[in-house]
């Protein structure tokens, strides 16, 4: 019985991956493209997160200020804290991106009050509560509605959208790996 539930666990995240691939691939690229743009211009991404985002984002930042798969330069990232509002309003400057990871269990709207007062790029992957997400944010930010209810396959659905990311933005920096 047990054996039986686990194997369900792996169907329904497959079934979810595999869905959202096509479906994410779009607003995917939309993000990585905010992100290279803020990057090659001198700017800094700032990630922070709620729930299980908070967890996910030092992940994040540690990608893109160290490296994904392989070696290049360190880009300018940093996760953000518990006042990740204050830190913003802080060091957040106009052309940098707040990458908000949001697990669905409730947002935090401060966070991108502080990233618009700043005139920042804002990039959303969200689960349940996408919709109030894309209410807030401007046509120039990008929003990554994970669709599924279940917290746990958001979160995994996440992650691979931030390796996506980090895959993306290696890929447009130093072209295709070859072997």
């Amino acid at each position: 019985m047990v054996e039986q539930r686990i194997q369900e666990q792996f169907f329904e995240s497959a079934d979810l991956h595999l869905r959202a691939g096509e479906t994410l691939a779009r607003p995917i690229a939309d993000a990585a493209g905010a992100l290279l743009a803020c990057l090659t211009a001198g700017g800094k991404v700032m990630v922070c997160g709620s729930g299980a985002g908070a967890a996910l984002a030092p992940h994040m930042a540690r990608l893109l200020a160290g490296r994904y798969e392989r070696e290049r330069p360190p880009l300018a990232a940093l996760a953000l804290g518990h006042d990740a509002p204050q830190q913003v309003r802080a060091l957040g400057l106009p052309g940098d991106v707040l990458l908000y990871i949001d697990d669905g269990e409730g947002h935090s709207t401060q966070v991108i009050t502080a990233a618009q007062g700043k005139d920042m790029t804002i990039v959303v992957l969200a689960g349940r509560g996408a919709n109030a997400f894309g209410e807030l944010l401007a046509e120039t930010d990008v929003l990554v509605p994970v669709p599924h209810e279940r917290a746990a396959r958001v979160a995994e659905l996440q992650l691979l959208v931030l390796h996506c990311l980090c895959d993306a933005l290696d890929y447009q920096l130093m072209g295709d790996q070859t072997s």
